[in-house]
């Protein structure tokens, strides 16, 4: 089926999964959103900001699919919405990127989601190998690469992510050959319009795709592409709709993204957050823990929500500066079973 383009100067759009930060710059754009989430999915504290800024926030259950794309089709049809993007990945995708074409609304066929979540091969590659993540947007059926961004990580044996390093430190050779080997998956799986969020393990053999997903890349990795080169991705998203081609200037300085290495158990005391916010390099940064909550430990997804965002010169200085910032947290945890 064929998708349209927004027809007039009042654009709607239906944003599945949407982080309040990229609904707030649609609307800065003058775009109306609504958005879907699963309750279960959507953390405490970001709920009423996306709600906030969003025209309505539709709360449904993504294990019915029925109901999921029933909501999807209702609110098309009430509010004559022009496009309908899935912003976040996991098994409610390919049922809202399905409803959507079926209504004409969804730049890209189910087909292209299928193919994406076929071609995942992390299985197939060291643990020790490094990483980057690789951001684009495909605009027109064109891919333009955004950025390139390092893994943080511990060492042997787990090697788990500890954040993440903007722009990641390639020779210019290896970012060509990484972009090449981008542009090809996105081209062989018929992407046509839309953000994409790459993972490249680094082989002797040369760059091997791990995972290629159709939204934005999680843990504000925006955030440090607009730190270091003043780019703001999340509104190229928006602007990308109507034709706009990214232009992405050089990275001026670095950005870095270091969540917070905090042991598991029950949250006791906490103190330094006040603190860390103030700090001039600080860019951005969460604590989503009161007293009383139970801490996930690192390696665990839900352990990435505590972070600070921080800006430098070098990579060896924002290291340092993430490295303050978890000193300056000091945390009380209690070890105990759930």
């Amino acid at each position: 089926m064929c998708t349209h383009a927004p027809r007039s100067s009042q654009f709607m759009l239906l944003l599945v999964m949407p982080s309040h930060q990229l609904v707030r710059k649609g609307v800065e754009l003058g775009f109306h959103i609504w958005s879907v989430w699963d309750r279960s999915q959507l953390e405490a504290d970001f709920a009423p900001r996306v709600e906030e800024v969003s025209e309505e926030l539709l709360l449904t259950d993504f294990t019915d699919e029925t109901g999921l794309r029933e909501t999807i089709a209702r609110t098309a049809r009430r509010h004559g919405i022009d496009t309908v993007l899935h912003c976040g990945h996991g098994s409610s995708v390919l049922p809202v990127v399905r409803e959507a074409w079926q209504l004409g609304l969804s730049p890209n066929p189910p087909a292209v989601h299928e193919r994406l979540q076929v071609h995942e091969g992390d299985d197939r590659v060291p643990a020790e190998a490094p990483r980057v993540s690789v951001e684009t947007l495909t605009v027109n059926g064109t891919h333009y690469v955004v950025g390139m961004t390092a893994q943080r990580i511990t060492g042997p044996p787990h090697y788990l992510v500890t954040g993440y390093l903007h722009p990641a430190p390639l020779t210019d050779d290896e970012r060509k050959i990484i972009g090449a080997a981008v542009e090809e998956r996105l081209t062989a799986t018929g992407y046509r319009s839309g953000p994409a969020h790459t993972e490249v393990a680094l082989l002797p053999h040369g760059p091997r795709i791990v995972s290629c997903r159709a939204h934005l890349g999680a843990d504000r990795i925006p955030l440090l592409i607009e730190t270091a080169s003043g780019f703001d991705l999340e509104a190229a998203v928006f602007k990308g709709l109507l034709g706009s081609r990214p232009v992405v200037p050089n990275a001026s300085q670095y950005a870095e993204v270091g969540f917070f290495l905090l042991p598991e158990g029950r949250l006791e005391t906490y103190t330094g957050t006040e603190d860390i916010a103030v700090t001039p390099w600080v860019r951005g940064a969460r604590f989503p823990y009161t007293v009383g909550d139970w801490v996930a430990p690192v390696g665990d997804p839900r352990a990435r929500r505590a972070y600070v965002v921080v800006e430098g010169d070098t990579p060896e200085q924002t290291r340092e500066r993430v490295a303050k910032a978890r000193q300056d947290l000091v945390a009380e945890i209690r070890p105990a079973t759930r």
